[in-house]
């Protein structure tokens, strides 16, 4: 448990940027799968600052990871196979537009994991909400948000710590998660 490619690419990733006192955050499943909803991946997601991503890849490009193709932000852990995308501070989730909910410092939403930091519950709820309201089609993240509020048994009330941008939505994906799932 604990040891496929992926999580020790993300601990790869982690010590490395730990080595660099880079300020950094897991997102995506590995973050869901934090807050106690297991689910697969095939990639990385970390949220960074543009300026500790141009320190990363200057010390660590072609010492174990690559490009995904040239010029992108995405790399490739050479030694693991995994994809890692990065979540860049102050870009948009979801269609990349501006709007009020954007990638925030890490610094601000880490929390200190067993093996690595990750986004908070909170934020990472808000990120997810924010990209489905503009990427209606990535419905992956409606559904982590729907397991995450029955797993952490969150009340109605929770939309109050997110972003008003999102609330409507939570309020809309908080009374699906209430409707209980049966075997057929």
């Amino acid at each position: 448990m604990g040891k496929s490619p992926l999580q020790l690419a993300a601990e790869a990733l982690a010590d490395r940027l730990d080595v660099l006192d880079a300020d950094y955050a897991v997102g995506g499943a590995l973050a869901v799968n934090y807050h106690g909803v297991m689910r697969a991946t095939e990639g990385v997601d970390v949220l960074i600052t543009a300026d500790d991503l141009a320190r990363f890849k200057q010390q660590w490009m072609g010492r174990g990871y690559t490009p995904v193709f040239p010029g992108s932000k995405a790399i490739r852990d050479a030694v693991h196979g995994v994809k890692i995308d990065f979540l860049i501070t102050g870009e948009y989730p979801g269609d990349g537009r501006p709007k009020p909910v954007s990638f925030p410092h890490p610094a601000a939403v880490a929390l200190r994991g067993d093996r690595f930091r990750v986004i908070a519950l909170e934020r990472l709820i808000e990120l997810k909400l924010a990209c489905a309201v503009t990427a209606p089609h990535r419905f992956r993240d409606l559904d982590d948000v729907v397991q995450l509020i029955r797993k952490n048994t969150l009340p109605a009330s929770y939309t109050e710590k997110l972003d008003p941008y999102v609330r409507p939505k939570f309020d809309e994906v908080w009374r699906l998660a209430q409707h209980i799932e049966e075997d057929y």
